[in-house]
């Protein structure tokens, strides 16, 4: 089974995959450093691991994963293959799917990866896309119930640019069942697409432009870097502009509930998008939701090969 979005996996299946993380994770912390894992799902298989855009968190939880459940994996970046330029993604599918046992990629264009998985043999999983982030909020849904315990009902803020992470928030408010605040420019108002397909499933995303009054009530807050790698200088300066008004400070933390928790998926540019005294204070919980990345992902690659 391919892992493609949130909103193109059952509801019942995303809690499967979550409980799966959960109990691998506390398994896991009963263990003495360095002992290997008992259960080795993916003894014997390769995963491979495609990078069209570079990664930190993505690159490293996936490999770490793998080889935990004694797996080995394959890590082939975007130069290396050129992908869709000579051999088209179709044909590199039908190759791959020869090698390998599942594929990861991360990648810009969301037709890539659509099309890499229709041609594939073997299970698929989104690792980013510029539309979408699917596995990081799997990590995020699964940080937030280790501390506040279930999301259903409860409030999500998100401050600052409707981009694929938010998008992929929009469509879990929709199978997880809570309520998405967007606060920001319009000019970077989320795709309506993404606000359309909320709306359809009966929950709508709140736009509320004040970011003051969006986070009153809030049980998360939540941003992003405001500018990609890929930026021209001339674009992050408009971007910084637009955005400076909802960075995320202590100030307006005191406006949300006085339990509500902050995210950020990282990397974080400290003092743009958030400060540091929220990004290193008491509500903060971005190292656990940087760990659990590792957890999620290794739920979602267990589901995909179904053992």
């Amino acid at each position: 089974m391919h892992f493609l979005d949130i909103h193109k996996t059952d509801p019942a299946e995303l809690r499967a995959i979550l409980d799966m993380a959960v109990e691998m994770k506390t398994r896991r912390a009963g263990q003495p450093k360095g002992v290997r894992d008992a259960d080795r799902p993916l003894d014997g298989r390769i995963v491979a691991l495609i990078f069209e855009k570079p990664s930190t968190r993505t690159r490293v939880s996936f490999d770490v994963g793998v080889r935990q459940m004694g797996g080995d994996t394959l890590v082939l970046t975007g130069s290396e293959m050129q992908l869709g330029h000579g051999e088209t993604i179709a044909d590199t599918a039908r190759v791959l799917s020869r090698y390998v046992d599942l594929v990861m990629i991360r990648t810009f264009e969301e037709e890539s990866l659509l099309e890499l998985a229709e041609n594939a043999t073997v299970p698929v999983i989104n690792g980013l896309t510029n539309r979408s982030h699917p596995c990081q909020i799997m990590a995020d849904v699964m940080t937030f119930e280790e501390h506040r315990g279930p999301i259903a009902g409860k409030r999500v803020v998100w401050c600052g640019d409707g981009n694929n992470v938010f998008a992929s928030f929009a469509q879990a408010a929709a199978q997880f069942g809570f309520d998405m605040v967007f606060s920001g420019p319009e000019t970077l108002d989320p795709e309506r697409a993404v606000l359309e397909y909320a709306a359809s499933r009966g929950r709508p995303v709140e736009i509320v432009r004040d970011p003051n009054l969006a986070v009153q009530g809030a049980d998360l807050v939540l941003t992003d870097t405001w500018v990609s790698m890929h930026d021209t200088q001339t674009a992050k300066e408009r971007r910084h502009n637009q955005l400076r008004p909802y960075q995320v400070t202590a100030e307006l933390m005191t406006h949300a509930n006085p339990d509500a928790l902050f995210m950020h998926c990282l990397p974080a540019h400290r003092g743009e998008e958030a400060t540091n005294a929220v990004m290193d204070g008491p509500n903060s919980v971005i190292f656990d939701e940087a760990e659990n990345r590792l957890h999620a992902q290794k739920a979602i690659m267990r589901w995909c090969l179904g053992v």
